[in-house]
């Protein structure tokens, strides 16, 4: 069978690629990992054309790696073993907005940025958490990485905010998971199984999200910014609980870098929102008052002088806290995220500036404050993509991290597939085993994203 003309004739000859230049684009992203084999690039705009590449796909036993944005730095939608890459961007309809319930139904391609400017325009009062990243990453693929955005704190994971989702099995079969499965509406998750587990977190290894309907929430009228300082590592801990304690806040995040020397310190950024003025200022003074009591006007304090450049990269919808990493020349970019409870940022702080110095780097760090319970602390590595030692370095560094992550009692977010093989050999071997019958069941051909969680 020629599967170039297959592909053609099911969504077009202007939507399949096989030259050398397109190719080369897909077989890589922004991160450290290597450049991958590509066959084919596709670009369905339907649900049946999904369903019928699958079922090509799944018949011949062609690799299939679905692609939203491709910004995971990790290689996550980068194939390992060949085949089709289906890139999502052409299903982009914002099917609808239910004001009144607060959801949004879209398809697989719709950017961050659509969204954010369709609510902007037809409903004011709406937002959809956003995360910290370039506007074109499509709001599917960040929830069903588990992502994470400026609402987060307040509301939880992305992953959290799915209602229900269409999705396309490896075998063909289409299906709709939440309330969709018996309501024309997509209001609720459940009560029903909550089988949208079986698609978050997979990094496309059991199917194809084709819609997905995710929550959203009051807009408010009023945001402002407070930023506390201090350079009590040990102290961490106790912050957070402290500030996350007054249920109040919007987002909090915190940063550090060594470069310039005015930022080597460690910086809690708090974000308010509120309806009303008397709300927004209350809130101020019940975190203003806050940080005088728990550092005693010495361990931490409020930065009273935050440059308006600061105030609004922080204010801005997402927070552009990351523009302050070491970006050298060349234009690399990678991190290793691990996901923590509070009580392990002292140790893992120190142990990311130990890494960082140990490959001659700077060490720079923007942590968020996931749902009040747990923190995602990023080591972030910059190197020059035109200098193989740099990528070798940075690429160690990764995997130091990732390991100390691991020992520390910590969870690997989006990591790359040595990263994935680190904790599949940490697993309790009966969850492993159970990600291995769940694989075989719902794709027996092994065509879905194949080299990604991997169980020997």
């Amino acid at each position: 069978m020629n599967i170039y003309e297959s592909l053609c004739d099911i969504i077009g000859g202007d939507y399949v690629s096989r030259q050398a230049e397109d190719l080369y684009i897909y077989s890589r992203d922004s991160g450290t990992q290597p450049p991958r084999h590509v066959d084919y690039v596709v670009m369905p705009k339907t649900v049946e054309e999904v369903r019928h590449i699958l079922m090509l796909a799944n018949r011949e036993r062609i690799p299939v790696t679905p692609l939203g944005g491709g910004f995971t730095l990790s290689a996550l939608v980068v194939p390992h073993k060949g085949g089709i890459v289906m890139d999502m961007k052409r299903m982009d309809r914002i099917i609808e907005i239910n004001e009144l319930s607060r959801y949004a139904l879209i398809e697989a391609g719709v950017s961050q940025a659509a969204l954010r400017a369709y609510l902007k325009k037809h409903h004011p009062r709406l937002q959809h958490s956003t995360p910290e990243a370039p506007p074109t990453v499509t709001i599917v693929g960040n929830a069903l990485i588990q992502g994470h955005g400026h609402l987060t704190p307040r509301y939880g994971l992305h992953s959290d905010m799915i209602n229900g989702m269409e999705v396309v099995l490896p075998t063909g079969e289409i299906c709709k998971l939440g309330s969709s499965a018996l309501s024309p509406s997509w209001y609720a998750r459940g009560p029903i199984p909550d089988l949208p587990g079986l698609f978050i977190g997979w990094f496309g290894t059991t199917g194809v999200v084709t819609k997905l309907s995710m929550k959203l929430y009051p807009r408010p009228h009023y945001r402002e910014v407070l930023v506390f300082s201090s350079d009590d590592i040990d102290a961490i801990p106790e912050v957070i609980f402290e500030t996350t304690q007054l249920d109040l806040l919007e987002d909090f995040f915190l940063i550090m870098q060594e470069k310039p020397d005015w930022m080597n310190h460690i910086f809690y950024v708090v974000i308010l929102s509120a309806h009303f003025e008397e709300e927004l200022a209350m809130k101020m003074r019940a975190f203003t008052n806050l940080c005088n009591k728990t550092g005693n006007g010495n361990t931490i304090k409020v930065v009273k002088d935050l440059h308006p450049a600061l105030r609004t990269r922080f204010l801005d919808v997402p927070p552009k806290a990351a523009v302050a990493a070491d970006f050298r020349k060349g234009g690399g970019f990678q991190y290793s995220a691990a996901i923590l409870p509070f009580d392990k940022v002292p140790a893992i702080w120190r142990k990311g500036i130990e890494i960082a110095h140990k490959h001659d780097m700077i060490a720079s760090y923007v942590h968020q404050v996931l749902t009040c319970h747990s923190i995602m602390f990023s080591f972030n590595y910059s190197f020059n993509r035109a200098d193989n030692n740099d990528i070798e370095a940075a690429r160690q560094a990764i995997d130091e991290s990732n390991r100390f992550t691991l020992d520390i009692g910590g969870m690997i977010w989006k990591g790359e597939a040595d990263a994935q093989k680190l904790v599949m050999e940490k697993m309790d071997p009966g969850t492993a085993n159970l990600i291995r019958k769940i694989k075989k069941t719902m794709d027996p051909n092994g065509i879905m994203n194949p080299g990604n969680w991997e169980v020997s």
